[in-house]
């Protein structure tokens, strides 16, 4: 939130969103504080990015490395929640929830000490929570909680209906709708304007950043025995997901009309969804890079919007 807060001034239009916060790693009253302040600050431009914190490493130097990291972030979010439902003196007690809240013994109202701030945005920011797996059984508790999923842009594109899909079935759990618009979908993307560049720098440069952010996913979820993610089904042997089967399933490149078609083609491979998530590199080549994000606002997205009949934002 520290960063998003230095871009608050120059910025009038975008959202600022946190990727993310992750719950485990602080108490759920500084970050129910920050984040409502840091919504203040965009005056309603804050999307609250959660996940419980996926780095071992960052565990093992906090000191919670053996802890059940999940079972912190969803006592946190409980806690967080209530903080921006509640007036002081807050008492937050629940049942087995580590965090306790209450300004009841050192309060003095009158002087404005003892409350804690409310977003600006009513009754919440938008809270939106990244999805790894397949099949994630939490995309069913983020349906029933109106928490909006993020599919990750590491995430084969025949996996991504499986969320859509969980996040109905919450819905349906507590009797609502779910709204395409809610769903976003990540994915690494680079345009150019020519298949020749986008292919160079997405693909064949030694110095890719594309190259280098996949080459470090496989090794890490290699590490964590999580390769799974980039798997077409269970079984697949480890053998099989190299480097060039991850590229080619999950760099989209090209000139603006090939990734335009790739886009379209992943619409009707997942089915509908709200928004495309253009995830980042590294500027090794900045010049390319802002002709990228360029391309990918003037002409893709409106070729996009204007083949599927919908309005841009």
């Amino acid at each position: 939130m520290l960063f998003l807060a230095t871009l608050v001034p120059e910025t009038t239009t975008i959202k600022l969103a946190t990727g993310t916060s992750n719950l485990s790693q602080s108490h759920p009253v500084l970050i129910a504080a920050q984040a409502a302040m840091l919504d203040h600050l965009s005056q309603g431009r804050f999307i609250f990015g959660i996940s419980p914190g996926a780095l071992t490493s960052d565990a093992e130097a906090l000191g919670i490395l053996e802890q059940d990291r999940n079972k912190i972030f969803a006592e946190a979010i409980d806690v967080i929640l209530a903080i921006w439902e509640r007036e002081p003196p807050y008492d937050i007690d629940f049942p087995d929830n580590r965090f306790k809240v209450s300004t009841a013994r050192t309060s003095a109202l009158q002087l404005g000490v003892g409350y804690m701030g409310k977003p600006y945005q009513k009754p919440r920011p938008e809270i939106v929570g990244t999805v790894l797996s397949p099949f994630s059984p939490g995309v069913v508790l983020m349906g029933k909680r109106d928490f909006h999923p993020l599919s990750a842009n590491f995430l084969l594109s025949m996996h991504l209906k499986s969320h859509w899909q969980n996040y109905c079935k919450g819905k349906a759990e507590i009797g609502a709708a779910a709204d395409t618009a809610d769903w976003r979908i990540a994915r690494t993307i680079f345009v150019a304007d020519d298949d020749a560049t986008a292919a160079r720098y997405a693909r064949e440069h030694q110095a890719s950043p594309y190259r280098f952010y996949f080459e470090q996913m496989h090794a890490k979820l290699t590490r964590s025995k999580r390769l799974f993610v980039f798997k077409t089904h269970k079984e697949q042997p480890d053998e099989e997901i190299t480097h060039d089967f991850v590229m080619d399933q999950l760099v989209i490149h090209g000139s603006v009309n090939k990734v335009v078609d790739r886009i379209l083609a992943l619409r009707d491979e997942a089915g509908d969804f709200g928004e495309i998530v253009y995830a980042g590199m590294d500027w090794v080549d900045p010049a390319l890079a802002r002709r990228s994000m360029q391309l990918m606002a003037e002409q893709v997205m409106p070729r996009v919007n204007a083949a599927i009949g919908k309005v841009a934002a």
